[in-house]
């Protein structure tokens, strides 16, 4: 194991908190979304259906807090509420896309992978008799 993986899984340093940070389940996604435009809550939800009105709501100020993602008021009636990009969250960019790459060249495999072991949800199959 490399020195800087046995750093990020004991928890010594800033790492680890990041990568969970951006590791969590609709980051990528709400990122994804926002790379192309900004978009307003709905228009966000309607893209990542069915993400909860909560999730989103946690996971965008998640973003925000971390420097992601910008979160601009517009003052019309009634009042709405813009998210997009930052130039920090924009660096994400180029990792995110390997990523969707990497998922659409190995989505079969991965869910293959989940009917073997039952039905995608950790459970393992029943052991043949």
């Amino acid at each position: 194991m490399s020195k800087d993986v046995a750093l990020v899984l004991a928890e010594i340093n800033s790492t680890r908190p990041v990568l969970e940070q951006i590791a969590n389940k609709w980051s990528v996604l709400i990122l994804a979304v926002l790379c192309e435009q900004p978009s307003r809550f709905n228009a966000i939800k309607r893209r990542l259906d069915p993400i909860t009105h909560k999730a989103l709501t946690e996971a965008l100020r998640r973003l925000e807090r971390n420097g992601l993602v910008n979160r601009k008021v517009i003052a019309t009636s009634p009042v709405a509420v813009e998210y997009s990009i930052t130039p920090l969250g924009r660096t994400l960019q180029q990792p995110f896309e390997i990523l969707i790459r990497w998922a659409q060249q190995h989505g079969a495999e991965l869910l293959a992978a989940q009917s073997a072991c039952g039905a995608g949800d950790g459970t393992p199959a029943a052991d043949a008799a």
